[in-house]
């Protein structure tokens, strides 16, 4: 029984690892932006879409599970704080260890924000 709801979790260990990936790319390896995308933030864009992916990929099984609904709120928020914490971690990583990355208050502001829609949109599911 624990093998399949482990399974449940495959999607949000693999989407972790995607947006690790992503994240260490150095800067001479990414694309440039021109300054259409720069005025519609697409970074920030892009970083909501990752982290509401990965949040919303660790959230549904807890919602799906058979866990009791105070128990289901309880472990979603802290996925939601984690992956926020992880969220800012990723910025320091970029900071201290990739080559022309840095951090940015406001890519983890839009971690954050991303976070929050995935929450919001688990909790309108209704667990329990």
């Amino acid at each position: 029984m624990k093998n399949i709801f482990f399974k449940k979790f495959l999607p949000g260990i693999a989407w972790f690892f995607v947006v690790l990936i992503l994240l260490c790319i150095p800067s001479r390896g990414l694309p440039k932006a021109d300054t259409w995308f720069n005025h519609i933030y697409l970074d920030k864009w892009v970083h909501a879409g990752l982290f509401g992916v990965l949040s919303f990929l660790w959230m549904h099984p807890i919602v799906k599970s058979g866990l009791s609904k105070t128990k289901k709120h309880i472990t979603i928020i802290i996925v939601a704080i984690t992956s926020s914490i992880w969220g800012l971690a990723t910025e320091y990583i970029q900071k201290y260890y990739i080559p022309g990355r840095e951090f940015d208050w406001l890519d983890w502001a839009a971690d954050s924000v991303g976070i929050l829609l995935a929450l919001i949109i688990v909790i309108k599911k209704r667990p329990g």
